[in-house]
């Protein structure tokens, strides 16, 4: 594969203060691409940028609400106003609330359906009309193991988790014949600042452990690593389907 791959390409990346966007952001940056970073926290997203320009990247911070129609349509005017064409999106801004379904109120339920579900709705309207024409797109959207299984206490995010699948491959059909790709990316168990309480608690970790066949938590430079791969030129023939990068949890 040829060096970066994605230069010349502007991606958009949602939750990108850490975590698993932060890695997206940090690899699509390292194969060429100019990266839009969005999430509310703007000195965190401050901080990625400046990481990635020590690194020789190109990035740039974009604090928004992306549960917000009014914030994403200004978004987009921001975006569209500094790049031109759009390339490249990632929804990745996620939230989970885990408890009984019996015990959740109607706030957590919609908190949790806003940020990982209807975001991504609101994103892809906005940035689909500045994709179309060019021949090109990639659409990624972070699902989830819990797209396709579930756990005690996870209503809320597997309900989400499948919806957002399902938008995936809707929308893939949509746009093919832009030669604008959508797919999943569904990720198992991973070592990032959320899950850093469960990877330091000596049971809970154990627990997780034994339930992925390769015995250990994912890195988060994997799934940036896939990221970069199905934004590629490469991958332009997948389209419509989900990734599953789990460790082997759901062939277990």
């Amino acid at each position: 594969m040829k060096e970066h791959r994605l230069k010349g390409r502007t991606a958009v990346i949602t939750g990108a203060s850490k975590g698993l966007g932060k890695a997206m952001a940090q690899a699509l940056a390292a194969e060429g691409a100019r990266v839009a970073l969005v999430s509310r926290d703007l000195d965190r997203l401050r901080e990625v940028a400046g990481e990635i320009a020590d690194t020789g990247g190109e990035a740039e911070a974009f604090c928004a609400d992306v549960t917000s129609e009014p914030a994403v349509r200004a978004l987009e005017s921001r975006l569209v106003e500094r790049f031109g064409k759009l390339h490249i999106l990632i929804n990745n801004a996620g939230v989970n609330v885990r408890k009984p379904v019996v015990d959740f109120t109607l706030e957590e339920w919609r908190r949790v359906m806003d940020t990982n579900v209807t975001a991504a709705f609101l994103m892809c309207r906005s940035a689909i009309p500045h994709m179309q024409g060019q021949g090109y797109g990639r659409i990624l959207n972070m699902t989830s193991i819990m797209s396709w299984v579930s756990l005690p206490g996870r209503a809320a995010y597997a309900a989400s988790k499948a919806a957002l699948l399902g938008i995936t491959r809707t929308l893939a059909l949509e746009l093919a014949s832009e030669a604008i790709t959508v797919n999943g990316i569904s990720p198992g168990p991973c070592a990032t600042e959320m899950n850093r309480p469960l990877i330091e608690n000596p049971e809970i970790n154990a627990q997780f452990l034994a339930s992925i066949p390769l015995g250990r938590w994912g890195k988060v430079e994997e799934i940036g690593q896939l990221a970069v791969y199905l934004c590629s030129e490469e991958a332009g023939f997948i389209t419509g389907t989900d990734i599953v990068i789990d460790g082997g949890w759901l062939v277990r």
